[in-house]
């Protein structure tokens, strides 16, 4: 009787994850204009705000915070596996013109805010298109745009293989993008948030369990993150409580950005014993002050979370 239960259970995961279709709609029959306003502002979030080719690139590991190989730009193949708490092994896209070339503008806007790619399989949500999903139309046509010149570079990125049964239940995570308003930049706590979510703040610093955030802790840090040069890390918490970003000011959160955006900080071999960090804080650093600004006015308007966090554990 359990074995028969047990088959029931898997058959009810199977109709329900392959048999029903993907809630998201065709991609649509978008065709994007490039102009010289959209291409700047695309390279803007792409290369320092939303992550895209910090996780679409190889990262050096033997560098600390794991800046980008030379020659890997956008090509994928950086690998998330289960050392680093991902389940299963998930390989970040080619997202350079040698990739995406035979797909519609539709498509890629797709794959970006609602997580379906050109032939129609569902992404794994590490890939953080719920957050792209918030941001304005304008705001994505401008990261098409600019993914439209990165330098094509042929990598044939290995298929993921994700663990039962999140290999079936993957195909319910997709929803449909409804695009957000770029808020004004003097209302600085809206636009904070809005730069915040772009940035995908939130994901890193809440901790999860069972794959899910957990309620009442957002921004509070604790994810335990493994690291492929070995180790792990817990994400700070960055709400203002003590435990948080309570002492620090506007200009000190800032500077501790802007600290590291110098060539150099780019090429920082690790010492020995040292542990290395997922942060990408020299990517991060790249970003216009008045932005890093923001999201320390948004960080401040948020609960107080007291939430104590060792950062390296394992030390």
């Amino acid at each position: 009787m359990r074995v028969l239960l047990i088959l029931m259970l898997m058959l009810s995961l199977i109709s329900c994850s392959i048999l029903l279709p993907i809630k998201v709609d065709r991609a649509g029959d978008i065709n994007i204009i490039s102009t010289p306003e959209r291409l700047v502002r695309g390279e803007y979030l792409a290369e320092h705000v939303a992550g895209c080719t910090d996780c679409h690139s190889q990262r050096d590991w033997s560098i600390f915070m794991a800046p980008a190989k030379a020659g890997t730009h956008g090509a994928g193949g950086e690998v998330f596996n289960e050392e680093m708490g991902t389940p299963g092994t998930i390989y970040a896209p080619n997202i350079t013109p040698a990739a995406l070339d035979s797909w519609t503008d539709g498509e890629i806007v797709r794959a970006i805010t609602s997580g379906v790619n050109k032939e129609g399989v569902p992404l794994f949500p590490i890939m953080p298109y719920p957050n792209y999903a918030r941001m304005s139309q304008e705001d994505i046509y401008s990261i098409v745009v600019y993914l439209r010149t990165l330098r094509p570079i042929v990598n044939d990125v290995p298929k993921r293989k994700l663990n039962f049964p999140l290999s079936l239940i993957v195909r319910t995570i997709p929803k449909q993008a409804e695009f957000g308003t770029l808020p004004y930049k003097t209302d600085t706590v809206a636009y904070g948030k809005y730069m915040t979510t772009a940035a995908g703040c939130m994901d890193c610093h809440t901790p999860m369990k069972k794959g899910q955030p957990v309620a009442g802790m957002e921004f509070a840090g604790g994810f335990t993150m493994g690291m492929l040069s070995g180790g792990t890390v817990n994400s700070a918490n960055i709400t203002p409580h003590e435990t948080g970003i309570k002492t620090w000011t506007r200009e000190g959160f800032i500077q501790r950005f802007k600290a590291l955006d110098f060539p150099a900080a780019r090429e920082a071999p690790l010492s020995e014993n040292q542990v290395n960090t997922p942060m990408p804080w020299t990517y991060y650093a790249t970003m216009q002050a008045e932005d890093l600004g923001a999201i320390y006015d948004y960080l401040r308007s948020i609960p107080a979370i007291d939430n104590t966090v060792v950062k390296y554990p394992e030390l």
